[in-house]
């Protein structure tokens, strides 16, 4: 399932003859524009489109511009589609990231190839399910969702600061966001910390961070603050959270001992 069995790319292309494949084909345009051409149907493709293919369908390719793009042929893929599709690639990228790794891993001589190639198919094709199923949200919307992400844990983040740079009002870009999202880019910073923080503190056992330790790393400086925040969202303070993510741990029985036990009936 999702198998990789061809990754190809094309550099400054006009044109591509009429012609089908027996797997399906997903083509990412990297450069560039053009038309695929289906019988009586068309489909336009711009820079950061993904065209899905699926099998048996002759199609052909044309620009006026010229395009460049990378092209993987994969059999059994977990996609339903019926009908060529073209789907978006996020602000991020991660598309076509994954795109340029399966070219780069086809190619290369290293012993996990085969292991990669698997893992980056099962990975563009969930992308592109994710993709096609969710409602598309704006860039700037994933931009903010990003430059969050990248700098929660930086105690002086100015979000404020990074907001007003961009080239729309703060009030615009709160409700777009909160359309998306639920919540502010500000609301969406602090349950991100906090979300961050309880998965850490469910593993101070293993990391031996204390709670002013965690409380710092995801974004708070001040720790009474922190557990002020902590208690508001989860409804407990952290270090008792701690000692009851502890205690259910320690109910869980040893996987060796039921073993033991086992071999000793």
């Amino acid at each position: 399932m999702n198998e990789i069995t061809y990754v190809g790319r094309h550099t400054t292309v006009y044109t591509v003859a009429r012609h089908a494949h027996e797997s399906w084909e997903y083509v990412y345009c990297t450069q560039g524009g053009g038309t695929f051409f289906f019988g009586d149907t068309q489909l336009s493709y711009k820079q950061g489109d993904v065209v899905i293919i699926p099998p048996m369908i002759p199609h052909s390719n044309a620009s006026e511009q010229g395009f460049n793009n990378i092209h993987i042929n994969m059999d059994a893929p977990i996609l339903t589609l019926k009908e060529p599709t073209v789907i978006v690639d996020d602000s991020n990228h991660f598309l076509l990231n994954a795109f340029n790794a399966a070219f780069y891993h086809y190619y290369s001589e290293s012993n996990e190839r085969a292991a990669l190639l698997s893992c980056y198919g099962n990975l563009i094709s969930y992308y592109l399910i994710a993709y096609q199923t969710g409602r598309p949200r704006s860039s700037v919307v994933d931009e903010i969702e990003h430059h969050i992400i990248s700098h929660y844990a930086d105690c002086d983040y100015k979000l404020d600061q990074y907001l007003n740079s961009l080239p729309f009002s703060s009030d615009y870009l709160r409700k777009l966001f909160q359309k998306d999202f639920g919540v502010t880019p500000h609301q969406y910073l602090t349950n991100k910390r906090l979300q961050i923080a309880a998965e850490a503190l469910a593993n101070v056992g293993v990391s031996g961070n204390s709670v002013a330790d965690i409380a710092l790393m995801c974004g708070f400086r001040e720790p009474l603050y922190f557990s002020k925040m902590f208690k508001k969202k989860y409804g407990v303070a952290p270090s008792y959270y701690v000692k009851t993510r502890h205690a259910a741990q320690d109910e869980r029985p040893d996987p060796d001992s039921v073993k033991l036990m086992l071999e000793e009936e």
